[in-house]
């Protein structure tokens, strides 16, 4: 015998709908910002970060992170550039996708299938969703290990039309 209300059930598959529709689309890096358990808080990217996300309608996502303030390295060619120049412009870039679900109305699952940070990959990446007008917020909201210390973070989108 089942305890689950079938409306309840019926309304909550929408509302998990509708937030999967307002995701769709492509959407500019705002702000980044992660607050320790102490309450300070930090600009992992700087304060000028760039950024690109995109949910697709066959149910894929793809964000691409950075500092703002990074300086290009010392080749016109990936291949040509200095392990060091490398590795420090990865330092200042995120990067991963794969396939995405809204497993409620206020919270999506990246399933990573790519990463720049290899370790992702396999690994659920998830976030809170929250829409403000043409504004999507994402966060961490569980206090993770983030740059340093225990952190939430929040990463603040504007959709590009």
């Amino acid at each position: 015998m089942s305890t689950t209300d079938p409306a309840a059930a019926h309304d909550e598959a929408e509302a998990r709908d509708e937030v999967r529709k307002q995701l769709l689309g492509a959407w500019q890096l705002v702000s980044y910002t992660a607050t320790g358990v102490d309450g300070e808080v930090v600009h992992p990217l700087g304060r000028s970060p760039y950024g690109l996300i995109l949910y697709t309608p066959e149910g894929y996502m793809s964000a691409q992170l950075g500092r703002g303030d990074r300086p290009p390295v010392g080749s016109a060619r990936w291949e040509d550039a200095a392990a060091d120049e490398l590795a420090r412009a990865a330092t200042g870039h995120v990067a991963y996708g794969g396939p995405f679900e809204v497993v409620d109305p206020h919270t999506v699952e990246h399933h990573v299938t790519t990463s720049l940070f290899p370790n992702w990959i396999g690994r659920k990446q998830v976030r809170s969703v929250e829409f403000a007008g043409s504004f999507l917020r994402l966060g961490v909201t569980t206090p993770t290990r983030l740059w340093g210390a225990e952190r939430t973070a929040e990463l603040t989108w504007n959709r590009l039309v």
